[in-house]
């Protein structure tokens, strides 16, 4: 006689154990399958997304596209042609570094020293470079702004957020990172986009300002374009650019532009 008790299950053959053995895969491989599906759709947006973003920043129909969007901005609303910069930088992933968006180590350093720059450069202008170009003391494009108080809400929002804010957004930060993408980071393709941003920020105020805006608004650029060049950083500027148009705001109200001529130049 057996002692103990006998296995009521009946043996299995090796074949029997192989169909059980590639079931149980077979299920595993299923539900691995399942598990995985969520990241492979959100693999295929994230790739979708990288497509459009890479179109954005290149220069095909998409690239080119934007860039007429942006240029066209200003026509719709003042700073629109800036903001749609900032649009374009999130929808094509380019970081903020490369438009100069980066922090100073001290925005009040960074405040006085935009201040002051622009202050002076104005005054610069005004009294030394401007009358050596012939141009005429008075700006007549604005001359209506003198003690014109009604003016001075919608004067101040055009200085600071369309000028200070909008110009060196547009003309600096957008068009150094876009020419930059075509010349390279060289020397020689630094000075050559200061020199292509220069003439068309000049050109830019020929219409409203005639040939005397248009000679200090280039020189403006290629100032304000060189330093860009030299430390890829916005902020200052946009805030000595302010600083300039409301310096020459404060000439026109008070009516202090002749005077200002002829500090040197009698």
């Amino acid at each position: 006689m057996e002692s103990g008790r006998a296995d009521p299950s009946p043996p299995q053959s090796s074949c029997q154990r192989r169909v059980d053995k590639n079931s149980i895969t077979s299920h595993s491989y299923m539900f691995t399958d399942m598990k995985d599906e969520p990241a492979r759709l959100d693999s295929t947006v994230e790739s979708s997304d990288g497509v459009f973003a890479r179109r954005l920043r290149g220069f095909g129909p998409v690239g080119l596209l934007a860039i007429l969007v942006i240029l066209l901005g200003n026509g719709l609303f003042i700073p629109g042609s800036a903001l749609l910069v900032l649009l374009w930088v999130r929808l094509s992933e380019t970081p903020w570094r490369e438009i100069g968006f980066v922090r100073p180590k001290s925005w009040l350093r960074a405040v006085t020293l935009g201040i002051l720059f622009g202050v002076a450069f104005k005054f610069l202008m005004k009294s030394t470079v401007m009358p050596l170009l012939g141009a005429d003391p008075i700006n007549h494009a604005y001359h209506y702004l003198a003690r014109n108080p009604t003016a001075i809400p919608m004067t101040l929002y055009a200085l600071i957020a369309g000028a200070g804010f909008g110009e060196e957004t547009l003309f600096r930060s957008y068009m150094f990172e876009r020419l930059g993408k075509l010349f390279g980071s060289g020397i020689v393709a630094k000075i050559f986009i200061v020199l292509i941003t220069s003439a068309l920020f000049g050109l830019a105020h020929y219409s409203v300002q005639g040939l005397s805006g248009t000679e200090q608004a280039t020189i403006v650029g290629l100032v304000f374009g060189a330093i860009f060049a030299l430390t890829s950083r916005i902020f200052i500027l946009m805030i000595a650019h302010a600083a300039f148009d409301l310096t020459a705001y404060a000439m026109i109200y008070w009516e202090l532009e002749t005077r200002v001529a002829h500090l040197i130049f009698k």
